[in-house]
């Protein structure tokens, strides 16, 4: 980071001497830890964060507490050096500044972290999954990905997330950008089938790449919809992390199908048992021609993961999150370059990787430039989209929002296969908005009754 101010070096320094006194004893050195990011927070950008912390700190045989230390037993003592100074300090501290200088500089977004796909391609062919429509369509080259990181940082992004198609098709290029940007933390969306000993070493050495593994539940229901012998490739996969010592989460599709059997804790604790140490959940998105609306989580399953994953935040040592239910921790929507956005591996730049319009490509368009476009402005004016942050979605929750957002922009469909028209889109959802809308309301008075 040779852009790095005089601040932001200073900042750097003294995380690196956080780990060397962090040492190999976590009871005694992580109040040091929080010491140190008290005094360095001046601005006070993470007063409730560090608050959390504190308390966390305060219960030693809490699952919160549970789960820290396990960074210590479970995980590779350089690969958590690495990931605490490109999270912890670039990520967060350095970053999160940054981008709070760009968004007064520019009035506009800037993503906390960016989505992007080195390529549509795919090993498998899930059920209802768009991806599985394009085959190897479209490609970034590794100079292009480079490029966007290189741009991203400028603007104060450190964390770059691959998706696809498999991301892992692009192994030695994702390896690589490891590499050439060390300062950045990686993760990818991957069904872990080409997880092997040679990438997992690979993973060892450059330790700043976690994988979230894509699975639908169990055997039964992970092969229904990726394919008889998934499940076995991806619990192979994750024997091989755990082995190695390296951190790994699980990225798990809620359907009308498996919701009951994630939202388990028979399931949670065999994941857990398994070496994960986080949980992103995703309902179910028609998104594409092919898309089965059938397999759309119903408003009762959609509470149900509702409560239970709150359950397991207090009961269980993984971190979980939920994209859509949690809107209320992160004041709703978080795409169109609030936190986040999504460029697809044709160069477009979306708004969310379930949001497939834009209306520009990373190939006639900075970074900057594109968060200025009226697409990306248009969200940012409507956020949030619903003072109930449990209704957070343009798409799923709020009939006509997305609609009138595309039609305002002038953003086209970016499927690769076939064009979708937004009000079709939208119309898919409708029913599921409807049905959500009186029990996101209950549940945000019960939460919120000063509202």
């Amino acid at each position: 980071m040779n852009d790095k101010t005089l601040k932001e070096h200073a900042e750097s320094f003294a995380g690196k001497k956080v780990l060397d006194y962090l040492g190999e004893d976590p009871d005694k050195n992580l109040p040091k830890l929080m010491d140190w990011v008290d005094r360095f927070d001046m601005n006070d950008l993470f007063v409730s964060q560090r608050k959390i912390f504190r308390n966390i700190l305060d219960e030693p045989d809490g699952n919160w507490y549970q789960l820290i230390k396990s960074l210590w037993t479970d995980i590779d003592v350089d690969v958590r050096k690495k990931f605490f100074n490109n999270f912890m300090i670039n990520t967060v501290l350095i970053g999160c500044g940054r981008q709070a200088k760009s968004r007064e500089k520019h009035q506009c977004n800037i993503p906390w972290a960016i989505l992007m796909d080195p390529t549509s391609a795919c090993n498998l062919s899930c059920i209802g999954c768009w991806a599985a429509e394009y085959g190897n369509k479209s490609n970034m080259s590794y100079e292009t990905l480079d490029d966007i990181i290189t741009q991203g940082k400028k603007l104060g992004t450190y964390m770059y997330i691959y998706s696809g198609g498999e991301p892992l098709v692009r192994k030695d290029d994702i390896i690589k950008l490891c590499e050439v940007h060390s300062d950045c933390e990686f993760l990818a969306f991957t069904n872990a089938t080409l997880i092997d000993e040679a990438f997992a070493d690979e993973m060892l050495r450059v330790k700043n790449f976690v994988p979230a593994i894509s699975i639908e539940g169990f055997e039964a229901e992970t092969d229904f919809r990726r394919g008889k012998g998934t499940y076995q490739k991806i619990i192979q996969a994750m024997a091989i992390l755990k082995e190695k010592k390296l951190p790994f989460g699980i990225s798990c599709c809620y359907t009308k199908k498996n919701a009951e059997i994630i939202g388990s804790e028979e399931y949670m604790d065999d994941m857990i048992e398994k070496g994960a140490k986080f949980a992103w959940f995703f309902t179910y998105m028609p998104v594409g021609m092919d898309a089965v609306p059938e397999l759309m989580a119903s408003a009762s399953q959609r509470e149900f993961m509702y409560h239970q994953i709150r359950k397991f935040r207090e009961t269980k040592p993984i971190f979980t999150m939920d994209f859509w239910n949690d809107g209320e921790y992160v004041k709703g929507c978080i795409a169109g370059g609030r936190n986040y956005l999504h460029i697809n591996a044709n160069g477009d730049i979306e708004p969310c990787a379930f949001i497939h319009y834009s209306d520009s490509n990373i190939y006639q368009k900075t970074l900057l430039e594109a968060y200025q476009s009226p697409l990306f402005m248009k969200y940012r004016q409507q956020q949030p989209f619903n003072e109930n942050h449990l209704r957070p979605c343009p798409l799923l929750d709020n009939p006509g929002e997305l609609t009138h957002i595309i039609e305002f922009s002038k953003a086209k469909s970016t499927d690769l296969q076939n064009p979708e028209n937004v009000v079709e889109l939208s119309a898919k959802c409708k029913k599921a908005a409807e049905n959500w809308a009186p029990v996101a309301e209950h549940l945000w008075q019960v939460s919120h009754p000063e509202r």
